[in-house]
């Protein structure tokens, strides 16, 4: 694609957005020029709020399938547009709702805490949605003499487990993307960038080696953050730092270096790319707003069910 043609696709879509009343939210992950279109750009938490707030008609969500499906269970009102029906998940797809009935019927008692990376059936199993941003604070809420069902991330359960000092049942599900980041690429960006301040996202599968290496003090003198994504990009805004290491999905890079610029942001591993987040383009999210597909809606009873889960979330600040 052209730079004219790039910027005839990017006028026609915020004419679209005007004529529609629409609004375009963006994950963290999403490619740049889906991310510099979008009108918020965020993590699954903020993206979430977002979508409560606005008075759009229309959304159009780049992300990936439960993210659309999280935005049309708060806003059953309004009409909910995913540019790739393809845009999937596999940290999702480790869980589907039969599974966790049947966990749930071995620890009846329990509370089940869901990570919003799941479907809607799962979630309408669930007693509260978490993100990586509020995990800690959900599970903190939760009263100290029950039982936990955390799903469907371990890297993502065994930090709050670290955290919080509360011990959980955790189900054993991984991102691929942040699994595949493991702790020899750490210590290889470390050598590589010895100045630089080290960012972990707790999904990653070098997030609890990382904490580990920390209480050893294996890391003394080399300072390490585990934050969630929209808490990367608030930390390198604000840290006196320059140069920092980052684990997660690439896609990231971008919004920090535009919002932290001067500083240098180096990928503890460059092949950490979500192929599902990737597959929305500028071309998909015109064509999604000029034919209004493809719509994501959750039907009754299952919106509602899962509704209250995530409205627990929210009420977690």
């Amino acid at each position: 694609m052209t730079v004219v043609e790039q910027l005839e696709i990017i006028e026609e879509i915020k004419r679209l957005k005007t004529e529609k009343h629409a609004v375009i939210l963006a994950h963290n992950y999403q490619v740049p020029d889906v991310q510099d279109c979008a009108d918020f750009v965020g993590d699954s938490l903020g993206l979430s709020h977002a979508a409560a707030k606005t008075d759009a008609d229309l959304i159009v969500f780049c992300g990936v399938h439960f993210m659309a499906e999280t935005a049309s269970i708060i806003c059953p009102e309004k009409k909910v547009l995913l540019p790739d029906l393809d845009a999937g998940c596999s940290l999702a797809a480790t869980i589907n709702a039969e599974q966790l009935r049947q966990w749930k019927a071995q620890h009846p008692n329990a509370v089940v805490v869901s990570y919003v990376n799941t479907t809607a059936e799962v979630k309408a199993e669930s007693d509260y949605c978490c993100t990586s941003t509020n995990a800690v604070k959900v599970v903190q809420a939760i009263p100290p003499d029950k039982e936990i069902l955390f799903l469907p991330d371990m890297f993502l359960g065994a930090y709050v487990e670290r955290v919080t000092g509360r011990k959980m049942h955790i189900w054993m599900g991984e991102c691929h993307v942040h699994a595949g980041i493991r702790p020899q690429d750490v210590e290889a960006a470390r050598e590589a960038h010895p100045d630089a301040e080290l960012l972990v996202h707790p999904e990653c599968g070098c997030s609890t080696s990382c904490m580990y290496l920390q209480a050893a003090g294996a890391l003394n003198g080399f300072k390490t953050q585990i934050f969630s994504t929209e808490g990367m990009v608030r930390y390198a805004k604000e840290s006196s730092g320059r140069e920092f290491i980052v684990a997660t999905e690439v896609g990231i890079l971008h919004r920090m270096e535009k919002e932290a610029p001067g500083k240098k942001f180096y990928p503890a591993n460059e092949n950490a790319i979500c192929e599902y987040m990737k597959k929305i383009t500028l071309e998909k999210v015109l064509r999604s707003l000029r034919e209004e597909i493809y719509e994501i809606r959750v039907p009754e009873p299952t919106a509602s069910k899962a509704r209250r889960a995530i409205e627990r979330m929210l009420a977690i600040v």
